[in-house]
């Protein structure tokens, strides 16, 4: 074949590959399990109805431009929260402000079929997920007031451990924890959640807490947004045999987009570039900055730096691929923690990104119907199997 000719080829395939992905991704139900926007909008006071381009991940706006269909909401506190319950309702009342506000482009959905009649009127269909089991304070009538808010998955455990489970950093960072796994209260906490349908979440907590779970458990459980230890060995991230055993009950884990919980070398490269600028930062702490405050100051102005330290997109591929090698193409899906994370992986700048990884699905040889379960089937079936009816 003549270089001309062969270019004119290649030129074609690649336009046939650009047109097929965009109608893919336009046709697929996409799912995100995890973001963490309702933080910044109750601490900081960032509003997702408006444009937050170069403030945050996300908003209305750039959702829809990145083809989502379906965004779960992290509730989220820390441990160190007072009145954990109360603020999480905080939460919970400033996504129903947004959704009062705009009717005509986003619904609170309770179930599989509200949700697939939001997308079907080309609305962001929105759950809510509760991070951390110590949100409902140790009091099962909590538990039930979060369903009838809306929310449809509980993480059992964030880092903190709670009275009736311990967490992966905790199991793995305190040798002298007391106890490791589900209490008996832990274990009515599962059973109540099965009874009322909600999805027990399985990401952040112990390898105890994740076997207990698994035993108390009668339905099929899910990682919200969990990466593959066997390629970054963070505590956060699932072992071969964890995974195995969430496929092997109907589960699903669902890929978590940080650059820490994708690439084993992350957290030395940052450690390195704070040393670098390390005199810097004792300045600003001096001035009364929190580390927070001053950590921003810094990764700002050496942007160009900080960006060099993400995870190449290759290995948010990596995750994805290795679950579906282990385990099969109908247990895994993305949970991106956008919002929650300050280093996604290079070109995943915020959720109009989304489309790339449709387009590297394609490209890898994925079929559409594989594409559509990795987008949102999986966990449309998954949400499906926990639903009482």
């Amino acid at each position: 074949m003549k270089p001309v000719s062969l270019f004119i080829a290649l030129l074609f395939t690649q336009l046939c590959i650009a047109q097929s992905y965009q109608r893919i991704h336009r046709d697929a139900i996409l799912i995100d399990t995890h973001n963490d926007i309702l933080t910044k909008a109750v601490d900081e006071g960032a509003m997702m109805d408006r444009d937050l381009s170069g403030k945050t991940h996300s908003d209305l706006g750039r959702w829809k431009k990145g083809g989502l269909d379906v965004q779960i909401f992290s509730v989220f506190c820390d441990g160190e929260k007072q009145n954990p319950f109360a603020y999480a309702n905080r939460q919970i009342d400033t996504l129903e402000a947004v959704i009062r506000r705009n009717p005509g482009r986003i619904a609170m959905v309770s179930d599989s079929k509200s949700m697939l009649r939001a997308v079907k009127q080309h609305k962001i269909a929105a759950m809510a997920g509760v991070e951390g089991g110590h949100m409902i304070e140790n009091d099962l009538d909590k538990l039930d007031s979060f369903y009838r808010r809306g929310v449809r998955y509980m993480t059992l455990t964030w880092n903190n451990s709670t009275e009736w489970a311990s967490s992966a950093a905790d199991e793995k960072n305190k040798p002298d924890l007391e106890r490791k796994g589900l209490t008996d209260f832990g274990r009515q906490v599962v059973k109540r959640m099965n009874k009322l349908g909600m999805l027990v979440d399985l990401s952040h907590v112990g390898e105890q807490t994740f076997w207990d779970a698994m035993a108390a458990s009668e339905k099929p459980p899910f990682a919200s947004h969990s990466s593959v230890y066997a390629l970054c060995k963070h505590q956060r991230n699932l072992k071969d045999e964890q995974i195995r055993a969430i496929a092997k009950r109907g589960g699903v884990v669902q890929i978590n987009f940080y650059s820490g919980f994708l690439d084993n070398d992350y957290f030395a490269k940052r450690k390195a570039f704070k040393a670098k600028h390390a005199a810097e930062m004792d300045s600003l702490k001096k001035s009364g900055l929190s580390e927070e405050q001053y950590t921003s100051i810094i990764d700002d102005k050496y942007r160009d730096e900080v960006n060099r330290l993400r995870a190449p997109f290759s290995l948010l591929m990596e995750h994805l691929e290795y679950v579906i090698k282990l385990v099969g193409v109908d247990y895994v899906g993305i949970g991106s923690d956008f919002d929650g994370i300050d280093s996604p992986p290079s070109g995943m700048d915020d959720v109009t990104t989304y489309p790339l990884i449709t387009k590297a699905l394609l490209e890898k040889g994925y079929s559409k119907k594989d594409i559509y379960k990795i987008l949102g089937g999986n966990f449309l079936r998954v949400l499906k199997a926990n639903e009482n009816h």
